[in-house]
């Protein structure tokens, strides 16, 4: 294995998104210019979803020199939400990405992030027991998973999922909120790329950046 990272983003463009949408497209821009600047190297993976396509791949696995920042023309919220189906079609994508390279050039770490203002309403194919087991599998090969919400109910399901609590970040759906759910899991990021963390995990401060956020 190599020392470079492979981050997946599954971001959720559903229509209760529309409130934030401009802030979720600076959020994620400063989260990806933050990221690009760093030397060490790394892969990335942008997945939109709403119920009128469950999966859009804005960016496919590749160089995260080479991902795009979002528009307003590319993240246009919408319809409702397969939070499980997304979550396990990007399992199934990330994990034939890597298997198609050699085991001397896959990354050492690898990150999966959930974004998303709302809890599970429109999946089709995949059930939460299936995203669980495929989430725990993924975990014990060492994989790391964050989490991102501004719904406390979907906070809470996060844990039904295998996302552990140290992972999970519960954000005020403001421009403020958003932003600093944004940083901290771009510094978060930047620590565990660099070696500083040896897992990703939100801490104290992180979560009460979020008090006066509203």
């Amino acid at each position: 294995m190599t020392d470079r990272t492979h981050i997946t983003v599954i971001l959720d463009r559903t229509g209760s998104m529309a409130d934030i949408r401009d802030d979720v497209v600076g959020g994620f821009n400063s989260f990806l210019a933050a990221q690009q600047a760093l030397d060490a190297p790394a892969t990335f993976t942008l997945v939109q979803f709403d119920s009128q396509d469950p999966y859009e791949v804005v960016q496919p696995f590749g160089p995260l020199a080479q991902a795009r920042p979002l528009t307003r023309a590319t993240y246009v919220p919408r319809a409702s939400t397969p939070l499980y189906d997304a979550i396990g079609r990007g399992l199934i994508d990330l994990e034939a990405s890597l298997g198609r390279l050699l085991v001397s050039e896959r990354p050492a770490k690898v990150v999966f992030a959930i974004v998303t203002d709302g809890h599970e309403n429109a999946s089709r194919e995949f059930s939460r027991e299936r995203v669980l087991s495929m989430i725990s599998t993924k975990k014990s090969e060492g994989w790391s998973f964050v989490f991102l919400s501004a719904d406390p109910t979907s906070f809470d399901d996060a844990a039904g999922l295998g996302v552990h609590d140290d992972a999970r970040l519960l954000f005020h759906k403001t421009r403020k909120g958003n932003a600093r759910a944004w940083s901290a899991m771009s510094s978060k990021m930047e620590q565990f790329r660099g070696g500083a963390l040896e897992n990703m995990h939100f801490d104290d401060k992180d979560r009460s950046d979020q008090d006066d956020a509203r």
